[in-house]
């Protein structure tokens, strides 16, 4: 790990981010399948009560995938990644839109004023951090009393099945091995995991979800109607990655109280946990 604790960033997976986001950028990613992603996340986020000229971040922007639906419904974004790779990428992808503002900063060091902005959230970041509630205060910081949050932490599997917990214990195993090694042998690598795990896991879950039978519980059930462009992301991205917590429903809300953000809720629905809290 090289990890820098003033930006709160391990540097190796900061760099490894930046060239996932260069090599899926989603912008080949059917709109329709793309769209229903950001739906997943962000279905219970109150855009109503966003006062008419809001203004936000994104934390860990990344592509800027999911910043492309949320530009068009505010008055600024403010779009923050610590790889200035993905950055670059998320400039291109947001083009069309002048009210994004980009940092190529780490969660922990933006500069954005405090107290200032009408809502922000953070998709997949949070938990690939050192100091993961250094981070989520950083967020909550720059929010306004009353204003929303959002964020996708990993759940914690250790309250699962005996089953889930050994094979989640093998996937540690080989993403700890596969996370060291170099971009380009880490993507075949993943690439060949999302061939040959991914996707006959997901297409027998949808197979057994079409036969109306129980399939939920699954391995890879959330992917049964995603198309191999996303498993080959998201296999990078899983694999990819030296820093991978989870937390609790407990951990998660304390982890928010002490951050000054009250009224938590969990959403019940995958992917697991998407957060939603407001600043106290």
């Amino acid at each position: 790990m090289r990890e820098n604790r003033n930006r709160n960033t391990d540097e190796w997976v900061v760099t490894n981010f930046g060239k996932e986001w260069r090599d899926f950028s989603n912008e080949r990613l059917d709109e329709t399948e793309l769209f229903e992603m950001f739906q997943s996340y962000m279905s219970i986020f109150p855009w109503a009560s966003l006062p008419e000229k809001s203004v936000g971040f994104d934390a860990g922007c990344g592509s800027g995938r999911w910043a492309k639906y949320v530009a068009p419904k505010v008055e600024t974004l403010h779009c923050v990644d610590a790889s200035p790779e993905a950055i670059e990428v998320a400039r291109g992808l947001l083009s069309e839109h002048d009210n994004v503002i980009f940092h190529s900063e780490s969660v922990n060091e933006f500069c954005v004023e405090e107290n200032s902005c009408d809502f922000g959230y953070s998709l997949g970041v949070l938990h690939c951090v050192p100091d993961t509630q250094s981070a989520l205060n950083a967020c909550a910081s720059k929010l306004k009393t009353g204003a929303p949050f959002l964020a996708y932490l990993y759940y914690d599997i250790s309250q699962s099945s005996l089953y889930m917990r050994i094979l989640f214990s093998i996937v540690s195993t080989v993403r700890k091995i596969v996370s060291k090694l170099p971009h380009k042998v880490k993507k075949v690598i993943t690439d060949l995991i999302a061939l040959f795990v991914y996707f006959p896991l997901a297409r027998f879950a949808r197979l057994v979800d079409f036969f109306g039978l129980e399939a939920s519980k699954m391995p890879l059930f959330q992917y049964r109607n995603r198309s191999f462009y996303v498993m080959r992301n998201d296999s990078l991205d899983r694999f990819g990655t030296s820093i991978e917590k989870r937390f609790s429903k407990e951990q998660v809300y304390s982890l928010f109280e002490n951050a000054g953000l009250r009224d938590t809720y969990i959403s019940p629905e995958p992917p697991w946990w998407v957060v939603l809290a407001w600043k106290t």
